[in-house]
């Protein structure tokens, strides 16, 4: 039994302060779009999970589906299981590739194992794995507060744009974006900017790591101000980088970019 565990893109993120518990609280729009990574599950002596495609760093025991094949195995009598991955999604990429491929991992179990698990159940173990991960349970557009966990759902579809995402060669370590990051809570919420037109969310959205980052980095910020010179109506870093996103009104070709060692996908 197999899955597709696509990505998501992130319509703004405001960190907004740090909580006790070392978390921050953000509030941002999650949108999934159409890049995927293949998730399959079958019978086994043991559990295992094998990597195809693009490279993981660190353990294979640190995979994060290893740990929601546990955390569920904690509760339900299942049995092993071959965890095979074809990872298409970048890593340190700011998509939520690796949250995706858990929470599609449950579901997958759910399913095959008939466990009886609801929606919110799910999201529960998810959020156990990643800030991000309950997202993909329902998998739809929404405004997302807490530490990127709680969620309201918006009517917010983009299927009339073009979307284009460029992944440069750069990984983006989550921690050391927050590290420094200063929280601040803006003066009007994104959950009302978002209803603004799209040729407006250029001059209102904006992602809260694309200053450090872009210091760090400036090859980054030099691909956003490029998709803007290509004619985009909106782009932004994706989460804490590194991938940036644009959308167009339009089909596009973007020979104005140099392209080597990057990376580039219709999403």
């Amino acid at each position: 039994m197999l899955a597709f565990a696509n990505a998501k893109i992130n319509l703004g993120l405001n960190v907004t302060d740090k909580r006790t518990d070392g978390y921050h609280n953000l509030e941002t729009v999650f949108y999934p779009v159409k890049l995927y990574d293949v998730v399959e599950i079958t019978d086994a002596a043991e559990t295992s999970c094998q990597l195809r495609g693009i490279d993981i760093p660190g353990e294979m025991t640190d995979n994060i589906c290893l740990k929601a094949f546990s955390l569920i195995q904690q509760d339900f009598d299942i049995p092993a299981q071959q965890i095979t991955l074809l990872k298409q999604i970048p890593v340190g990429a700011g998509l939520g590739g690796g949250s995706a491929d858990a929470a599609f991992l449950i579901q997958l179990l759910n399913t095959k194992f008939k466990l009886g698990l609801t929606t919110a159940a799910m999201e529960d173990y998810a959020r156990v794995l990643g800030a991000d991960c309950a997202f993909f349970i329902e998998n739809k557009p929404v405004f997302a507060t807490g530490k990127g966990d709680q969620f309201s759902p918006l009517s917010l579809d983009l299927s009339g744009y073009y979307m284009v995402l460029v992944k440069p060669p750069v990984h983006v370590a989550t921690a050391a974006a927050y590290s420094t990051l200063v929280p601040a809570s803006p003066e009007t919420s994104l959950k009302e900017q978002i209803n603004l037109p799209v040729k407006e969310w250029k001059t209102f959205l904006k992602n809260d790591f694309e200053k450090p980052v872009f210091s760090k980095y400036p090859e980054i910020s030099q691909i956003k101000e490029q998709l803007y010179h290509a004619g985009a109506k909106f782009a932004l870093m994706s989460g804490s980088g590194s991938s940036v996103f644009a959308i167009f009104e339009g089909a596009v070709t973007l020979p104005q970019l140099e392209i080597d060692n990057k990376v580039f996908y219709n999403i």
